[in-house]
Parts: C-alpha cells; structure tokens; sequence
C-alpha cells in the first residue's frame, strides 16, 4: 500500500508538474492574448484616429471641392463679362478710328473753308476798294458833267 501511495503520489506528483507546465503554458499564452488585444485595440485606436483624420479631409474636400466649383462659376462669369468687355472695347475702338476719320475730314474741310473766307474777304476789300475808287470817279465824272451841263447853259 506503501508503494501504491508512493506510487500514486508520484502519479499525483508527475499529473500536478503536467498541469503546472500546462498552467504556465497557459498562463505565457494568455500573456501573448493579452498583449495583442493591447496591440490590437492600439492599432484599432490608431485606426480610428486615421478614420477620423481621413473623414475630416474628405469632408474639408468637399468643402474644397464646392469652393472650387464657385470659383470655376464665378470664372466663368468673370470670362464671359471679359469677353463682352473684350467686344465692347473693340467696338468703342472701331467707333474711336472712325470718329477720328471723320474728325480729321471735318478739320480739313474747316481748314478749306478758313482759306476760303479769308480768299473771299481779302477779295471783298479789294472789291470794297475799287468801289470806292469807281464811286469817286463817278461823282467826279457827274461833277465834270454838271460843270459841263453848266457851261453848255451859259452859252
């Protein structure tokens, strides 16, 4: 009975340095379990974080993105005024070239017209001139006459 119990204490002996490996074995692996649900829940927080990073740049995109579409609205527009002030430019410049044609016609035909007043008036002094001339000449010739006539009846 002796060496059953000898026997069975080595048994229990051998069964509980079994379990104690097993037990440790457990226990390293447990500690491995704990650490990559540690590793694991940092990589989650990680990626959370880069989830949240990543939906606040896509929502600052769409932001971009509808800024960017009023901007390409608003230079449209802009191109389209700059356009219809490109033509209206054009137009005034065209109007300006023949406005200025006309202006130069116009001096020139005031220039023409200048040299012939003053033609006109140098001519009429000359005209005045010899008027006065022919008129002097008549009251002269009357007054010859009168003074003829006048003879003429005293004889």
């Amino acid at each position: 009975m002796d060496k059953l119990k000898e026997l069975d204490a080595e048994t229990w002996q051998e069964k509980a340095d079994e379990y104690s490996a097993k037990i440790k074995e457990l226990e390293q692996k447990d500690l491995e379990k704990d650490n990559q649900i540690q590793a694991l829940t940092r990589k989650n927080q990680v990626l959370e974080e880069d989830l949240e990073k990543a939906e606040s740049e896509l929502s600052d995109l769409k932001k971009v993105a509808g800024d960017a579409h009023q901007l390409k609205a608003a230079n449209d527009n802009y191109t389209k005024k700059h356009s219809m002030l490109e033509e209206e430019l054009e137009a005034s410049d065209a109007n300006l070239k023949e406005t200025t044609a006309k202006l130069r016609e116009t001096d020139v035909r005031a220039e023409t017209l200048e040299k012939k007043v003053t033609s006109l008036e140098s001519e009429k002094a000359d005209l005045e001139t010899k008027f006065e001339e022919l008129e002097a000449k008549y009251k002269a010739a009357q007054q010859e006459l009168e003074s003829i006539s006048a003879q003429l009846e005293a004889i």
